[in-house]
């Protein structure tokens, strides 16, 4: 099992071989091998709860909220323009790429097996102190993005609204953060890369920070465009991040 080419985990093929050897099962050796057993269960555990966590994560702060705000007000919460040739819609099209790879990814590492391994893992990265970090960065970012979401209420776009002017929001968490949603997305990209540190993750992260930071001062420019005085006066009591 734990041949040439064979990228199966330890774990798993030493079990396999006790299980068919002549066709028995030898206890003795199943007793001392049972925490790598449930060391590699808990792996598969932890790969197919991240496939959930990602669903979740689009489906809650993104899909489900921009139905709400359809029901509300009869806005449509993506204002990128896919047949405009400009700064912000092209920003679009890179998020849109980003968070397409992103689930290409967490699909490949839950349920690729041995082609996760095309996804170039950083092998000495992996270890399960920084795993816990990531999922703890992960599930604050979540419920951070959430609650802040909730106190935009109908301001809340997924890019800029260029038709429909909106309010500009002071309190909560955007009178410590100007940005607390982005704020909140790049600390989850970097928890997922503490998670799945590879090749793929890093990029996301990388790439997603560029683009943030660049749909960040988009915005900012329409908002002083858009609330003048009020958002020059806002700009410099808060910062962009914290």
């Amino acid at each position: 099992c734990r041949g040439a080419g064979n990228k199966q985990p330890a774990q798993y093929c030493d079990v396999i071989f006790l299980k068919n050897k002549k066709n028995k099962l030898d206890w003795v050796g199943y007793f001392f091998l049972l925490p790598n057993s449930l060391k590699f269960n808990k792996i598969m555990t932890n790969q197919i709860y991240l496939f959930l966590f990602l669903v979740v994560f689009l489906a809650i702060p993104v899909l489900f909220r921009s139905y709400l705000l359809w029901k509300s007000t009869g806005i449509n919460a993506f204002t990128f323009d896919n047949t405009k040739d400009d700064a912000h819609s092209f920003n679009g099209q890179v998020f849109k790429m980003i968070t397409i790879l992103e689930l290409i990814i967490v699909i490949i590492y839950s349920f690729g097996g041995d082609a996760a391994q095309y996804l170039l893992p950083f092998w000495y990265l992996e270890n399960s102190m920084a795993s816990l970090i990531g999922w703890v960065f992960m599930h604050i970012a979540l419920i951070w993005i959430i609650v802040a979401q909730l106190q935009m209420s109908d301001a809340w776009r997924i890019g800029i609204d260029y038709k429909n002017e909106t309010d500009l929001i002071q309190y909560g968490l955007f009178s410590i953060s100007r940005n607390p949603i982005f704020f909140g997305i790049i600390i989850t990209n970097i928890g997922l890369f503490l998670v799945v540190p590879n090749a793929f993750t890093l990029v996301i992260t990388i790439l997603s920070t560029y683009a943030i930071n660049i749909q960040i001062r988009l915005e900012e420019v329409y908002l002083q465009e858009s609330h003048t005085d009020n958002y020059l006066e806002y700009l410099s009591k808060v910062r962009r991040w914290l």
